[in-house]
Formats: C-alpha cells, sequence, structure tokens
C-alpha cells in the first residue's frame, strides 16, 4: 500500500513538472518569437552590408534636398567651405573661347599600341607621384567609369588616365577623400584634357571630386564637325584603331575589387586610343581648312571642334530637386498607365493616383535613406501594381511585387532582387502606406524619417542620409497632401497657382536637342523632332545621328548664319527653369518685352531664341515684375507715357483735361455690374463711389444704364459674353473703327463707342510680355514660340498722341464721328481679341473688306488695353537717334534687368547679356533687308 501510494505521489509529481517543464518551454519560445518578430520589423538590412561607399569621409553631393554647393574661392585664394552656385573657372574657360584656341596633339604616324602593362593607383603617395607626371604633360586621355545601381545619385569607381608612356587606373573608391590632389591638374589651362563624350564626366567629377575641366578637346564634338556617319567611341575605335570592345562591360559592377581581367582590359582601352584618335580626327579638321581657304568663309573645323569641347566645361551640375519627392515620377507612371490600352481599368482613379503618390514618395525617401537607385528599391511596373491591387498582407504584398518583377522584362533581372532588401526590411510601411493608416498623424515625410532615422530608427546612419536629419526644415512641401490648410486664404492661393501651373505651363518638352547640320558638316542649330522630321520626309536631308536625332542638309541653305557668339544657338539645352533649375513645370519667357519687339526691324527679331528662357510660375512671376518697373523707367527716361490714359469723346476736346490715373477694366466691370444689379437699393455714398469709377472711364460724363451694360463688357470672357446675352435677351454688335457694342435694335448714334471684347489677365499669373504683344488688325499673326498673339489692335482712321490722351477720329458705319475714351490699368495687361464688323447698313461687304485692307495697310493702329504706342515710340527713337545698334544695346539693357532680378543659375551655355544679335542672311534670304532694298530698287 505503502509502495503504491508512493507511487502515484511520484507518478504526480514526474506529470506537474514535466507540466510545468512543457510550459515554460512554450513560455520561453514564444517570448523569444515575439522578440525575433519585434527585432526583425525594428531592423533593416543596412546594418548588415556594408557598401564601399559607406567608408567615404565626405561627400559633396549628399541625398539631402539642398542644393549641390560648387568650389569656390576667398579672398586669399584660398577654398571657401561656403561654396558656391556659380563655376570657380569660368574666366580661365572663356578665356580659350575668345583666344581661338586650337588644341595641339602630334603623336607621330605610329599607332600607340596597347601592352600589358599598367600603373594600378590606390594610395595618396601613388596619386601625388601622378600628379608630378601629369603636369609634365601637354596632354593625357580621361574616362571614368561610374557606378549608379546601389546608390541614388551615383559615383565614380574608376578613373583612366593615359599618357603617350602610360596607363594608370585611379582606384576612386579607396582615394575618394584625396581626390582633389589631381584638381590643379585638371584645371591647368595649358594641358588639354582628351575625352570622348564628355557632358557627362564633366558633370560627375564636378560632383564627387569637385574637380572642373579646363582645356578640354572631346573627340564626340570633332565628330559632329567633321560628320561622321557616327560618333561613338566603339565606332572610332574600330575606324582608326582596329580594335573591338565590349560595351556589355560598361554596366559592370565598378565597385568591386579587384577588377577582373576582362574589366582591367576595357577600362585601359577606352582611354589609351583617345590621344591616337583625337591626333587622327585634328588632322582631317585642320586639312578641311586647308581647303575652305576662301576668304569670305569665316567657319573653321578646328576652332569649331575646340570651341564645341571647351563649352561643356562651362556645365555644373545640379541636384534635381522636385516640389514633392517622387511627384514627377508618380505623374509619368499614371499617365503611362492611362495610355496604355493593355492595363486593366481602375474603378477609383482618384485613389489609384494618390497611392502612386505615397508609394512614389516613399520610394524616393527610402532611396535617399538607403543610398539607393529608385529602380533597385522597387520597380515602375511594381508600384502600379501594388496602386491596383491594394494587397491587405505582407505575403500578397510580397508575391504581388515578385510576379510583377517576373513578367516585366526589364534587362536588370540578374542584378536586382525582387523584393529588394529595402522592401523587405520595410514591408510593414508599405502594408500600413496601402492601407492609407502610416500617414494618419502627419505627413509621409516626417513619418518615414522618424521611423528610420530617429531616436529609435531601424535603419543605419550614414553620410549620405545624415543630411536628411539636419536639414530636415528644408525638406520640400508635398503638395498633395490630404490635410487642410488652416489659412483658407493661403489654400485659395495655392490651388489657384497649381491650377494656373496646370493650365498655362508647357506640356511637353520645349527643348528637344535634335541637330541640324549643314552640307558641309557644320552644326547649324538644334531644333524640335517635327521640324526635323519636316525636312526627312521631303527628302531634304539624311539622318546621320539616331539619338539624339540629327539630320544633314541636302542643299546649301539660305541665309546660312554667321552670327558673332553663335554659341548659344549650337549648344543643347536642358528643360528646366534657368532660375532655380525647377523641371517639374515652366512657361516660355520673353526677356525682351514683346511691346518693344514686335516694333523691331524683321532682321533684327527673326529666328531669335536667344532672348526666349524657360521660367517656372515663381520665376516668371518675379521676372516679370522686374520688367514692368523698368518699363515705367524706360517711360519716365525717354518721355513716352507707358498707357493710353484717355482718349476723348465728342464735345470733350475743350475741356481742361484730368490728369488722375485710368481706370482697370477689371475695376470698372466690378463698378459697372454692382450698379446694374444693386444700384437703386445700395447706399447713396457707395451708389456715387462707383458712379464716378465708371464716368472717369467716360471721360468725365454722365453716363446712361447703356453705358453701363457696355463698360460690363469690358474684361469679359466670350463664354462668359454669351450668357450674358442669353440672360439678358441681347446681342452686341461692334460697328468699323471701334469696339463699340450696342444693344440689338438701338440705333448706333444714340450710342456712344465703347470698347468690348476684352479679356483680363491678372499679372500676378501671366506675363505682360506674354500679353502685350500687337498684331495687325484683322490677322492673327503669331508669336516666335509659334503661338497666336493675345493682343489684337484697333483699326482707326486717325490717332494723335499728347502726352497720356489719345484723340481717336472713329467712322461709325452711319458715318457719325465720335471720339472715345479709353482708360487703362497701369496694374494690369490685357488680352484683346479681334474685332469683327457686323454692319446692318446697305453698303456693299466687299468695298468694305477692301476699305477695311486700307485701313490696316495705311493707318495707325492702337492696343487700347496694351501699351499703346508706347512700344513703337521708343523703338522709332531709338532706330532714330542711334540706329539698330540703339536697338541692340535697348535689348542688353532689358537682359541685364533680367539676370539682377533672378540672379538664374541654369543659363544655357552661351547664353550672353552682351549677346550682339548680329546675323548676315543669304541672298535670297526674304530677313535680308539690303538686298531685298536692292531689289525693291530694281523694280
Amino acid at each position: 500500500m505503502n509502495n503504491e501510494h508512493k507511487t502515484r505521489v511520484a507518478f504526480t509529481i514526474a506529470t506537474i513538472t514535466t507540466a510545468a517543464i512543457i510550459s515554460i518551454i512554450f513560455t520561453v519560445r514564444r517570448r523569444t518569437r515575439r522578440k525575433q518578430l519585434e527585432s526583425s520589423s525594428n531592423s533593416c538590412y543596412s546594418h548588415s552590408e556594408q557598401k564601399p561607399q559607406c567608408t567615404f569621409k565626405r561627400v559633396l553631393a549628399d541625398n539631402s534636398y539642398t542644393p549641390f554647393k560648387h568650389l569656390s574661392f576667398n579672398a586669399s585664394g584660398s577654398n571657401d567651405e561656403k561654396g558656391s552656385n556659380l563655376h570657380p573657372f569660368e574666366a580661365e574657360i572663356t578665356a580659350l573661347l575668345t583666344n581661338n584656341h586650337q588644341p595641339e596633339i602630334e603623336l607621330g604616324a605610329k599607332k600607340l599600341e596597347m601592352n600589358d602593362s599598367y600603373v594600378w593607383v590606390d594610395t595618396e603617395m601613388q596619386l601625388k607621384e601622378l600628379v608630378d607626371v601629369l603636369s609634365n604633360e601637354r596632354f593625357f586621355g580621361v574616362d571614368t567609369e561610374q557606378h549608379s545601381l546601389r546608390s541614388f545619385l551615383g559615383f565614380t569607381g574608376l578613373v583612366q588616365i593615359s599618357t603617350q608612356q602610360d596607363d594608370y587606373l585611379i582606384d576612386t573608391i579607396a582615394l575618394h577623400d584625396s581626390m582633389e590632389i589631381l584638381r590643379p591638374v585638371f584645371a591647368n589651362p595649358s594641358i588639354c584634357k582628351v575625352f570622348h563624350g564628355a557632358d557627362n564626366d564633366v558633370l560627375w567629377l564636378q560632383r564627387d571630386f569637385h574637380i572642373y575641366i579646363v582645356n578640354l578637346f572631346d573627340t564626340s564634338k570633332a565628330c559632329e564637325v567633321l560628320s561622321k556617319p557616327q560618333k561613338s567611341l566603339a565606332y572610332l575605335l574600330e575606324t582608326y584603331c582596329g580594335v573591338t570592345t565590349n560595351k556589355l562591360l560598361q554596366r559592370e559592377d565598378w565597385r568591386q575589387r579587384p577588377l577582373s581581367a576582362e574589366m582591367v582590359q576595357y577600362a585601359r582601352t577606352d582611354a589609351h586610343y583617345l590621344l591616337y584618335i583625337a591626333n587622327c580626327l585634328i588632322i582631317e579638321l585642320k586639312q578641311l581648312d586647308n581647303e575652305n581657304t576662301c576668304s569670305d568663309d569665316k567657319f573653321h573645323f578646328v576652332l569649331e571642334a575646340s570651341r564645341r569641347s571647351n563649352m561643356i566645361c562651362l556645365q555644373l551640375f545640379t541636384k534635381e530637386i522636385e516640389a514633392s519627392p517622387g511627384e514627377s515620377a508618380a505623374l509619368s507612371l499614371y499617365s503611362r498607365h492611362q495610355s496604355n490600352q493593355g492595363s486593366p481599368s481602375i474603378s477609383d482613379e482618384t485613389q489609384f493616383l494618390y497611392t502612386v503618390r505615397q508609394l512614389c514618395t516613399w520610394r524616393d525617401l527610402m532611396a535617399r535613406i538607403h543610398d539607393e537607385s529608385l529602380k533597385y528599391v522597387l520597380s515602375d511596373q511594381a508600384i502600379v501594381a501594388l496602386a491596383s491591387q491594394l494587397p491587405a498582407s505582407h505575403s500578397k504584398i510580397y508575391n504581388t511585387i515578385v510576379q510583377t518583377d517576373v513578367n516585366a522584362e526589364t534587362g536588370l533581372t540578374s542584378f536586382i532582387p525582387s523584393p529588394s532588401p529595402v522592401v523587405c526590411s520595410h514591408l510593414s510601411d508599405i502594408s500600413q502606406l496601402l492601407a492609407n493608416e502610416l500617414v494618419k498623424h502627419g505627413d509621409i515625410y516626417s513619418v518615414i524619417l522618424q521611423k528610420c532615422l530617429g531616436q529609435k530608427g531601424s535603419c543605419k546612419l550614414n553620410i549620405f542620409n545624415y543630411a536628411l536629419l539636419v536639414n530636415s526644415n528644408l525638406r520640400p512641401t508635398l503638395s498633395y497632401k490630404h490635410s487642410s490648410l488652416k489659412n483658407p486664404r493661403q489654400h485659395s492661393r495655392k490651388a489657384s497657382r497649381n491650377l494656373f501651373v496646370k493650365k498655362f505651363s508647357c506640356k511637353s518638352p520645349v527643348y528637344h536637342n535634335c541637330r541640324i547640320f549643314a552640307n558641309d558638316g557644320r552644326l547649324l542649330c538644334y531644333c524640335d523632332r517635327k521640324k526635323l522630321e519636316w525636312y526627312l520626309s521631303r527628302d531634304l536631308a539624311k539622318l546621320v545621328d539616331e539619338e539624339p536625332p540629327a539630320i544633314m542638309l541636302l542643299f546649301e541653305p539660305k541665309g546660312r548664319p554667321e552670327d558673332e557668339g553663335n554659341d548659344f544657338y549650337i549648344q543643347s539645352k536642358k528643360n528646366i527653369c534657368v532660375g532655380c533649375g525647377e523641371g517639374n513645370h515652366y512657361l516660355r519667357y520673353r526677356i525682351i518685352p514683346s511691346c518693344y519687339r514686335i516694333h523691331f526691324p524683321e532682321h533684327l527679331k527673326s529666328h531669335r531664341s536667344h532672348d526666349i528662357v524657360l521660367l517656372c510660375v515663381d520665376c516668371h512671376e518675379a521676372a516679370h515684375a522686374a520688367a514692368e518697373k523698368y518699363k515705367r523707367k524706360v517711360a519716365s527716361e525717354f518721355g513716352i507715357p507707358l498707357y493710353v490714359r484717355r482718349v476723348i469723346h465728342p464735345g470733350q476736346e475743350t475741356e481742361k483735361l484730368n490728369d488722375e490715373g485710368g481706370v482697370s477694366p477689371l475695376q470698372l466691370r466690378s463698378a459697372a455690374l454692382a450698379l446694374l444689379n444693386h444700384g437703386p437699393r445700395m447706399p447713396l455714398n457707395r451708389r456715387e463711389e462707383l458712379t464716378e469709377i465708371v464716368k472717369r472711364y467716360y471721360g468725365g460724363r454722365e453716363i446712361s444704364e447703356e453705358d453701363l451694360e457696355s463698360a460690363l463688357q469690358v474684361g469679359m470672357r466670350p463664354i462668359e459674353r454669351r450668357r450674358y446675352e442669353k440672360k439678358r435677351g441681347v446681342s452686341f454688335k461692334h460697328s468699323t473703327g471701334n469696339a463699340a457694342a450696342v444693344p440689338e435694335g438701338e440705333n448706333h448714334a444714340d450710342c456712344a463707342p465703347r470698347v468690348s471684347n476684352v479679356d483680363t489677365l491678372n499679372v500676378d499669373t501671366l506675363n505682360g510680355s506674354y500679353a502685350n504683344e500687337e498684331t495687325r488688325s484683322g490677322d492673327n499673326r503669331q508669336d516666335d514660340s509659334g503661338e497666336p498673339s493675345l493682343i489684337s489692335d484697333l483699326a482707326v482712321d486717325k490717332a494723335t498722341s499728347n502726352g497720356n490722351t489719345i484723340l481717336i477720329k472713329t467712322t461709325d458705319d452711319d458715318e457719325d464721328d465720335h471720339d472715345e475714351a479709353v482708360n487703362v490699368d497701369e496694374s494690369l495687361n490685357r488680352k484683346q481679341q479681334n474685332v469683327v464688323s457686323d454692319l446692318s447698313d446697305s453698303r456693299d461687304e466687299e468695298s468694305l473688306r477692301d476699305e477695311d485692307s486700307t485701313q490696316a495697310k495705311h493707318h495707325s493702329k492702337l492696343s487700347l488695353l496694351g501699351h499703346g504706342p508706347h512700344g513703337k515710340q521708343v523703338v522709332d527713337h531709338l532706330l532714330k537717334e542711334y540706329g539698330e545698334d540703339g536697338v541692340r544695346e535697348f535689348c542688353q539693357r532689358w537682359r541685364q534687368v533680367f539676370v539682377d532680378a533672378l540672379k538664374p543659375r541654369f543659363l544655357p551655355g552661351g547664353w550672353d547679356v552682351k549677346h550682339s544679335g548680329r546675323r548676315d542672311f543669304g541672298e535670297f534670304s526674304v530677313y535680308n533687308h539690303e538686298k531685298r532694298g536692292t531689289a525693291a530698287t530694281v523694280e
């Protein structure tokens, strides 16, 4: 019994112990699993993966949203740590261009055979020794290899330098912080640096090392001048050296160390033969110069190749900073999705666009934080798939990305894992973002920045992302946030600005950078694809290059330009604001206001793009404000009033004129509308105040209800006028020689002439230089950009000017004479549409057309709501007193106003305040005024 009891007790104890042990094991496992989940959610792959660029101690271009600062020198000549936005060696490069520098590379007839020996430079001592060698050279070849897949901005992985004796491969990863040792050699104007296709190399060296090139010879530019069928380095190597290269090696990972034998051979080849190729090309250029010995020929092939090469050196690296991170990528993806017929339809387009924007913003921020490229973090196709399907769980998000990337043939599948380590480390962020839970308590920028880089951040701080925290107060504003602004007026202004940008900004790139060559190989200009295709479709040119497109004319162009300082017209241009670098939206801006330029002699304004630049809305507004201010200064300087303030009515010629300012059409319309709708019911003093505004518009005379009806049309858009006519049951008709509008059925003689059909545009939103161009009566002339002009003139029989008073004699259809009074507000520019005569008398319609054409040909024209005769009188005065040189100096003054107002940092190469504007035209050119005058005399 005792034994049995003992056995039971022992069994019970064992059972309890086993259960306790099992319970403890499960508890431990549960806690361990919880800790693993918590640690996985708070960890990031960046803690375990060490990238080569993480060893850099200093970077010039970090991943923050602050602009890039270029090298600058203080008064003592030493480096200025504050940085600058100007080119530090602009004077030296400009001197080479001004002095017609010619490259001299003489290697003899023997090819530079490449042996197996080269010098690998990976210590600071070796780099200094290389500088000593290069300082004694007159020229050397240079090439660079870049890595961009695992870096947000990319960085230089290798620099190859070749002299006549040796090849040097510089390990820029090991020597990243010491590469400035090379700076004096590359900036030495007495040493020629030979590149091929240096446009990107110049910018990359600035970005990574503050190395600036002075005295450059680009073999690619020489190919352009020589009209080679191709200008690739592979073509030149095969043509001149009989060497073939595998260009696929260019896409290898140039971070790896040691480099493979194939990569070393490829890197050496790109630089080794450059000197020999450059020598061959210069010999060919000199031969063409010798063949073209005509004294009238101003084109020199060697100088042209040298000039184009050195113009590249004036480029400055800039960081592309968007107003909203990822905004341009989101809009591009949305547009491509809409235009793709194979894409599945989206039920809620608004939600789809919002999710795409959020994902693009998230991708942009994660790429900056982890220093990865956008395509490495998350592919475009995956963003569209996630925004379309909105998967809820982590596994579904994972599978969606994998399946999408498998179906998309990107060509980089072997290099990019799917999903990327960034996505795997932050799946919870994507899940919350798709569920619209990530930004409940703040904007996505702040949330992600704190989660990743805050005090308890999951990601590793490094030299590239640290500036994101330091400069977090400089972060861009997310324009599409759902949170409402506290200030309604601020919200209204912001919405109005966004609407204006959407409506008026250029909808497609302005510069396509297609090139047109003359039949002798000279680069004539850059153009858009439409013009290039026009020549090709008519067999007037042949295609000589596909990317970017280039054609060669098969005929001698009429009026081949021989400009002074033609550099601007033969440079590629970026589609960005020249003031601040904004690339999301831009408008054309005319530096010389059209109210003056339209009156220039035809040969001084034909085919001129030098003074038409791209500006964002903010820079556009600032430039316009400065232009309006300077217009008033010009008006005061020349004693020519800027605005037409008064046109005298019949019977008022003897009255004493009032010197007070005019009435803006917007103010006039508001006053007239208030008096018509609420006049009898409003307080007496207010009614008298509004009545005085309208009376001032009509020259001080008493006004009738018909006058109010007519004044209401000033500033009324056509659609508003049609609605108004329908509502009031009236139709407005216009008489010859004036813009009078009269109610239907009224006798024309009973009503004073009035101005109608005028649209108003506020100067805060639209530049007056767009809106003040005068056009011929009854003719839709176009401006430089091909767009219809915004101002049409009023044809009159007679106009005389006396200060701010314009006396106009008009002819009504009942042949009664009237004089018309118009007041114009100085703070507004107006858009006036062509006035169409609609006469009800019995005169012959065809004879009327003849009469109108005679008026347009022989009589003066007056823009009542623009700047009137001011522009024409200023230009006439300049031509009379100073000739065409006076007009050119006048243009230079306006360019200086523009530069002083904006301090533009992104003007195209060759743009110059002192641009002369001189141009020779061919014998048969319609713009050759001398030849045209001679022909007229002969006739």
